[in-house]
């Protein structure tokens, strides 16, 4: 038997907070069991469960690993204005006139993802 991912740790300069963000953009909750200033905190999703841990140095360079995200009941280019009224930056814009293509983004903290295009619209 090979193993199983527990949760994805993120980094960052606080852990609450980015984890609020994220919470937000995975329409989940915080772990009722974190709280602002804690070390650490605990978001589990439907998607899988992210764990933010703070550590003292800053980000410095592009992630190595990012998160793909789909909308389940919104098109892609909603998802993104949604998300950057939640607070997230626009990195790069990859969509393509025929409705291909995605979003990347960087929350809080810099960290970048991609908003891809939901099932709905990769069946048109």
């Amino acid at each position: 038997m090979g193993s199983l991912v527990r949760h994805i740790t993120v980094d960052c300069a606080d852990a609450y907070r980015l984890a609020t963000f994220w919470a937000a953009v995975l329409d989940a909750e915080v772990s009722h069991e974190d709280a602002p200033g804690d070390p650490e905190a605990l978001v589990e999703s439907k998607g899988g469960t992210l764990l933010f841990v703070t550590v003292p140095e800053p980000k410095t360079l592009k992630n190595r690993v990012h998160l793909d995200i789909v909308p389940t009941d919104r098109t892609r280019d909603e998802e993104v204005e949604r998300l950057l009224a939640l607070g997230a930056t626009l990195v790069a814009d990859h969509r393509v006139p025929d409705g291909r293509g995605w979003v990347t983004l960087s929350d809080l903290e810099g960290n970048e993802f991609c908003v891809e295009r939901g099932a709905a619209e990769r069946t048109v």
